[in-house]
């Protein structure tokens, strides 16, 4: 009737220890705790809003966007004053995606490390 989980709960049984994204080794209970706490702090926290995320969206579009658009403005530029066999437009329409593309990654490693490092210290200071 009961399933291995819900015996070894009754029987206190010590879990059988799990690896976490750290890279150090916890319980089961532990890992559990340490999401569910994650979870509520994300839900009280006004970051966690729709509009956050919305708002995070927009910068990265933009921040695509822009370096794309002035790339292809200054090419189109470029070819009409510097006539050439191969186009600047095309050129710099690619630059400025690359360079878009690598700002968004900056953005998002660095919201990314800002999450977890948060989560981590709340971690660290409740298990002092």
């Amino acid at each position: 009737i009961f399933n291995d989980f819900e015996m070894s709960v009754m029987q206190k049984k010590p879990q059988k220890k799990v690896k976490t994204t750290t890279k150090t080794t916890s319980t089961l209970s532990e890992l559990i705790d340490s999401k569910a706490k994650r979870k509520i702090k994300k839900q009280r926290s006004p970051e966690a809003s729709a509009w956050f995320g919305l708002g995070m969206m927009g910068l990265i579009g933009w921040s695509v966007a822009l370096p794309t658009i002035l790339g292809a403005a200054m090419g189109i530029w470029l070819d009409k004053h510097y006539k050439i066999e191969h186009s600047w437009t095309l050129a710099l329409i690619v630059a400025g995606l690359t360079i878009g593309c690598f700002t968004a990654w900056g953005w998002l490693s660095k919201e990314y490390k800002a999450m977890h490092e948060n989560d981590d210290e709340k971690t660290e200071k409740t298990n002092d």
